[in-house]
């Protein structure tokens, strides 16, 4: 598969874990994309809108020949399938699903802007990315994400939930 990618969860209604697992599962099983590495599961202070529960937050790594656009497609559709509403901005959602990075490009259409244009402002998605790939770059920043991690003042509100443990792909989620 000639792409890789990152994506962001997260949930902060009902199971919560219950939807980042089938989210990764539906990813994983759709054509064409296919999972290669997920963080651990992080319990996040909301961000933007602070009115309501915590989420649980995570960054999966996929392999995929899908291109951006088409990527950004199935994971509205995988949104819609677990019941996502978009009712207030930055507000409570049962699964929320964001390409963070697609092949370190820098893509500016109307419905997707790649790096995620506030990635380097939110722990909750650095801080997971960055257990992935210590390496991993944000294309037009020249600072290491460890650096910016370090300096985000809302790190503290990133504890981790549930710990990935060993190597395989999907252990975190079986345990």
């Amino acid at each position: 598969m000639k792409n890789h990618a990152y994506i962001a969860l997260g949930s902060n209604i009902g199971d919560r874990e219950q939807y980042l697992i089938d989210a990764i599962k539906k990813i994983h099983n759709y054509p064409n994309i296919k999972v290669v590495n997920i963080s651990s599961i992080y319990e996040t202070d909301p961000v933007g809108y602070t009115d309501q529960d915590v989420f649980l937050n995570m960054v999966i790594s996929i392999n995929t020949d899908l291109t951006a656009f088409q990527l950004l497609s199935v994971l509205q559709e995988t949104e819609k399938q677990l019941n996502r509403k978009r009712d207030i901005r930055w507000g409570p959602r049962t699964l929320d699903l964001d390409i963070l990075l697609f092949n370190y490009e820098n893509i500016e259409a109307e419905q997707l802007i790649v790096p995620h244009p506030r990635m380097h402002e939110r722990a909750f998605v650095l801080i997971p990315l960055f257990e992935l790939n210590q390496d991993v770059r944000i294309p037009s920043i020249d600072e290491p994400i460890s650096t910016i991690i370090d300096q985000l003042h809302d790190k503290e509100g990133v504890r981790i939930w549930k710990q990935k443990n060993g190597v395989d792909v999907f252990a975190l989620l079986e345990s």
